[in-house]
């Protein structure tokens, strides 16, 4: 799990964040939400050390994160994987070379033993023999399917994925949401998702955090969505047509 207590985070006169308290849970898929300039991606920036927080405690279960000196964060590093909205491969590397990256980066295992790894990658976001391949030799949905497969290499306790669906059709974006929640469940990952997808609100939202103007303005589960009386989260969800016809729907003829 991670904890972030009490988080404050200022650019110049500028307050981003303002108090935010939070548990990431371990096991579960843990969405943090919000309209564009809520803080999300600066919640997520502090959450991995690409920002420091002006003020506050962020807790890897019992490891203060900000304490940690530069050989320690290199081990939890290892410990860590990050799915980039942009996917971050790089275009002179093949497949496998983009995945095996983290495995030349933290161990020194040999090329036999980290192949095997990235087998086991491949086939686990069902992409099994592509290791050849260069990225511009597939499709934008299995360059996101590959950045799943690197996050993972290291077999991480923590991952972070930053808008997974972006760009993506909508039968490829579930088939995303869906790996991701596999994945969580399997290895038991504390799993944190930066997103503004209405769909992976509602199906794979186990623990979600709704932020606006810097602060918490809701928590909770997708079961609890449709049936908020949050004015905040209701504003926020229900923006869409569809989805207000979808809540009044399931209003009228409760299960």
């Amino acid at each position: 799990m991670i904890r972030v207590k009490n988080i404050y985070k200022s650019f110049a006169d500028t307050e981003v964040l303002k108090g935010i308290d939070f548990l990431f849970e371990a096991g579960k898929t843990n969405l943090i939400i919000g309209k564009s300039g809520a803080g999300k991606t600066v919640l997520l920036k502090l959450l991995v050390g690409l920002f420091k927080p002006t003020s506050g405690e962020i807790w890897y279960s019992d490891t203060n994160f900000l304490s940690l000196n530069k050989n320690q964060l290199r081990e939890l590093r290892m410990d860590v994987g990050m799915l980039f909205q942009g996917n971050a491969l790089f275009d002179s590397l093949t497949i496998e070379e983009n995945i095996r990256f983290p495995l030349d980066m933290f161990t020194k295992d040999s090329i036999k033993d980290k192949r095997k790894v990235v087998d086991h990658c491949l086939e686990r976001v069902e992409l099994a023999g592509i290791n050849d391949k260069f990225p511009s030799e597939i499709s934008g949905g299995m360059q996101k399917r590959v950045g799943i497969a690197r996050s993972i290499v290291l077999n991480p306790k923590y991952l972070f994925v930053d808008e997974p669906n972006s760009g993506l059709d909508p039968k490829t974006a579930i088939k995303i949401d869906e790996l991701i929640k596999g994945i969580t469940d399997e290895y038991n990952i504390t799993t944190v998702i930066n997103t503004h997808d209405m769909n992976s609100v509602m199906e794979i939202g186990e623990n979600i955090c709704l932020l606006d103007k810097g602060l918490v303005a809701w928590r909770g589960h997708m079961s609890e969505v449709l049936n908020t009386d949050n004015k905040t989260l209701e504003n926020f969800i229900f923006a869409s047509p569809f989805l207000k016809k979808l809540r009044n729907r399931a209003l009228a003829n409760p299960s």
